[in-house]
């Protein structure tokens, strides 16, 4: 987990620096529509590499959504911290019991 800390970081201080200097930069300028589109793109790409694409490609695009994903989460205010509390409370609950009590 410390590397997906790290990059959190990472992405929160670029979120303020130029987007011609930073590729984060750039996605924050464009606003969240364009960030939760490109987490989109980068989400079917992950699934089209393990329908059809190496492992090596599915890990590469397995990073690319986790990257976005954060970029998402830091354009929200959302702490990294605050999906693995998540996480860590659905633990040891069945994952269909738990989709049962979202849709109650």
């Amino acid at each position: 987990m410390d590397t997906l800390s790290r990059l959190e970081s990472t992405i929160r201080q670029r979120l303020s620096a130029s987007p011609e200097t930073s590729y984060v930069a750039q996605l924050h300028s464009r606003g969240l529509p364009v960030i939760a589109r490109k987490l989109g793109e980068e989400a079917v790409e992950a699934v089209t590499a393990a329908l059809s694409g190496s492992t090596e490609e599915l890990t590469s695009e397995a990073a690319d959504v986790l990257f976005h994903l954060l970029v998402l989460l830091a354009e929200k205010d959302i702490a990294l911290a605050d999906v693995l509390a998540e996480l860590d409370r659905r633990e040891g609950t069945s994952g269909l019991d738990e989709k049962a009590a979202r849709s109650a």
